[in-house]
């Protein structure tokens, strides 16, 4: 078959079919390029140790640039102008900037392996995942379509670490390691919450006629979750100052101070010693 051939009616059937989708989205690529952009613009350090006041100032006149050339394309569904949006966003970049710090921060105070700020800026995946969720979630509040998710789906495919836009995280919060870890668009955490690697803050069920409703649980102030724990459900609350352990499955609400754990038994003995084999090794 000529693939590139006049006779080959393929072109003009994609041609078609593209003119039925919308044609009002970002572009992906120059949306991962401005997240990646941005994240150098509030850590200067990651690209360039070098970096003088007229450099960082060049660099914030192109990301508005950046950021209305992607905006542009979604004009006709937005709430208000191209430019107004620039403003209000760019307006929270102080605000979560200190956020990012403060978050920064709870990581060298909390993880011994967290040699410096600088460290856990460079190449901690939490913080990574941390910082597009609070940058993605500002978009997410001016109701622009499209680009949260395409920035905070960026983040999951680098990091492992799937943070809805949507959600509300207070201050000071804390990823171990990451990977696995998923938060619904409805999850509510607190300040001061510690999360690891696998745990999964759901919705009991998935359904359509679901959507606009709190579906995912909600997080209180200085809880703690440890990896492989699933929390299910928009009533489900975790009172402030709890411990929940590994591979802890939750649907319902527990008072604050709770220490949940997942009690299994697990046989430890002489692999040297005769008898009965407590582990079946047929396949």
């Amino acid at each position: 078959m000529d693939i590139i051939g006049k006779d080959n009616p393929f072109p003009d059937f994609l041609f078609a079919q593209y003119n039925k989708f919308n044609a009002q989205v970002p572009s992906m690529v120059k949306a991962h390029a401005f997240t990646e952009n941005l994240i150098n613009f509030l850590f200067p350090f990651k690209i360039d140790r070098k970096c003088t006041l007229p450099q960082i100032e060049l660099n914030l006149s192109q990301l508005h640039i950046d950021f209305k050339d992607l905006t542009g394309s979604l004009e006709g569904v937005l709430e208000t102008s191209v430019n107004e949006i620039t403003k209000k966003f760019f307006s929270k970049i102080p605000e979560v900037y200190k956020a990012l710090m403060n978050d920064a921060n709870n990581f060298l105070d909390f993880d011994p392996a967290a040699r410096s700020i600088e460290s856990v800026i460079l190449y901690y995946p939490g913080f990574y995942a941390i910082t597009v969720y609070r940058l993605s979630h500002e978009l997410y509040k001016l109701k622009i379509p499209f680009l949260p998710r395409i920035m905070s789906e960026y983040a999951h495919s680098k990091t492992g670490i799937d943070i809805h836009p949507g959600a509300s995280i207070g201050k000071n919060f804390f990823i171990d390691h990451g990977t696995g870890i998923v938060i619904g668009e409805t999850t509510q955490i607190g300040d001061n919450v510690k999360i690891y690697q696998g745990v999964t803050l759901g919705a009991i069920c998935v359904e359509k006629t679901m959507k606009g409703k709190k579906r995912h649980p909600t997080i209180e102030d200085n809880v703690i979750i440890y990896a492989g724990s699933t929390i299910l459900g928009g009533d489900t609350t975790v009172g402030h100052d709890s411990v929940v352990g590994g591979n802890v499955w939750l649907t319902k609400s527990v008072q604050p101070y709770s220490v949940l754990y997942h009690e299994s038994k697990t046989i430890v003995r002489d692999i040297k010693m005769k008898g009965e084999e407590p582990i079946n090794f047929v396949i």
